[in-house]
């Protein structure tokens, strides 16, 4: 009797040790040349990723990027306007405030394609 508890108790306790949490998965929005307006696709990203960052706990970190060209403390601004809309936008479908995080990496050399440096990157905190 005493082996049949023990494997009844099994599949419950396997099932709470092989539960983990789900991890928000690494997300780049990209804006236009000196913008750091959403368009209505990236709009509609952002509200499936803030609907994902609510099944997790953990803290979400927004950072922003802008390209190399115009000078450093107008592409730092830009960098951060772009992190705050995308940060704004994730508080007002649920995420809360005290999870965000807000990164401006400001200008970056030129990358393989000059897009990808007019971005955010929404990634799990640490």
């Amino acid at each position: 009797m005493r082996r049949r508890r023990f494997l009844a108790a099994a599949p419950a306790a396997l099932a709470a040790a092989c539960a983990t949490e789900p991890v928000m998965p690494t997300v780049s929005v990209f804006f236009t040349e000196d913008s750091s307006t959403l368009d209505s696709e990236a709009q509609t990203l952002l509200r499936t990723v803030a609907m994902q960052a609510r099944g997790t706990t953990g803290p979400i970190v927004v950072i922003g990027y802008a390209g190399p060209a115009g000078g450093a403390a107008y592409n730092r601004a830009l960098s951060e306007a772009r992190a705050q809309h995308v940060a704004d936008l994730l508080i007002s479908n649920g995420v809360a405030r005290d999870r965000v995080r807000i990164v401006a990496r400001g200008p970056v050399p030129f990358e393989s394609v000059a897009t990808e440096s007019r971005r955010v990157e929404i990634r799990p905190g640490s």
